[in-house]
């Protein structure tokens, strides 16, 4: 067994010698021609990433030319989307007032409405950057669309009973408690969705979005979950979408992410029955191809 201790080391240092070349040619390929990478760099904070954004190219998420981003795209219903339809449905009448942060256009809405009475059932409020909730108020006047509004401030609005961020976490650039502290009050619920995770230090990298640049958040999964936990809320349902898992091709040594999701109910005092973390997979098989390469789809 002792002889084949140095075999072993000799192929873990093969393995190392390999990712560390890999990772250098990434470096390499990144820094002349980045514009190709659908991620890339490794950054402190959200800050440093925008500092670090190629010359010439828009900084984040707030432009007209990033606006049609992948719209057509994220307002098809996905395989994802089907736990937060599932608590929705099981929320009802408990709600009366939705806000959707980092609801884009509406995407959601009007994914969902076909399958969920929300005109009827919940006021539906978008909050989103500027530029993209003008947007979104033209294309629904154009439209007849009616039971949505957009907001891009959180101040006066009404009470919210739900709380929807589908692929908000990773553009958010304040902590989501300080979000979640510009209400009137603390939601009673909360579906997050298309968080991008990992068990190590939170990472910053840059998504390309042709255009621009936006920084992309990869929380740590342990601090994020002991945050909702100080702000008083239970997970009550939580899976992951492995289809949707994230690796930055300049660092690939800080491995992929899991794409994670979860049912929120604020702390009131009595039990929360909750399900099992492992319940919920959402199976990366059946995922529909472009869910992982589309930029901005998250």
């Amino acid at each position: 067994m002792n002889a084949k201790l140095p075999e072993i080391r000799r192929a873990s240092l093969v393995d190392r010698i390999d990712m560390l070349a890999r990772t250098a040619i990434w470096r390499v390929l990144a820094f002349f021609g980045s514009s190709h990478l659908r991620y890339r760099g490794s950054f402190a904070d959200v800050a440093e990433a925008a500092a670090a954004v190629r010359p010439g190219t828009l900084v984040g998420y707030d432009h007209d030319a990033v606006v049609m981003h992948a719209f057509d795209m994220m307002c098809q219903i996905n395989l994802e989307d089907y736990p937060v339809l599932f608590w929705l449905s099981q929320i009802g009448d408990d709600a009366q007032v939705l806000l959707d942060a980092g609801g884009h256009m509406g995407t959601k809405f009007r994914a969902f409405r076909q399958h969920l009475d929300l005109v009827r059932k919940l006021e539906w409020i978008v909050y989103d950057v500027p530029s993209i909730v003008r947007a979104g108020q033209q294309r629904a006047i154009e439209e007849g669309l009616s039971g949505i509004r957009f907001v891009d401030t959180l101040i006066a609005l009404p009470r919210i009973d739900v709380l929807l961020a589908s692929g908000l976490l990773q553009y958010l650039d304040i902590p989501f408690g300080d979000l979640l502290r510009q209400l009137q009050a603390l939601p009673r619920h909360l579906l997050l969705n298309k968080v991008q995770t990992r068990e190590g230090p939170t990472v910053v990298t840059l998504e390309n979005f042709g255009c621009a640049e936006v920084p992309y958040q990869i929380r740590n999964l342990p601090q994020f979950l002991a945050s909702l936990d100080e702000l008083g809320y239970d997970i009550v349902d939580q899976w992951t979408v492995p289809a949707l898992s994230r690796t930055i091709p300049t660092h690939r040594y800080l491995g992929a992410s899991t794409c994670w999701g979860c049912y929120a109910r604020l702390r009131s005092g009595e039990k929360v029955d909750t399900v099992e973390p492992h319940r919920r997979q959402i199976a990366a098989n059946d995922m529909i191809p472009r869910a992982a390469d589309e930029a901005g789809n998250d």
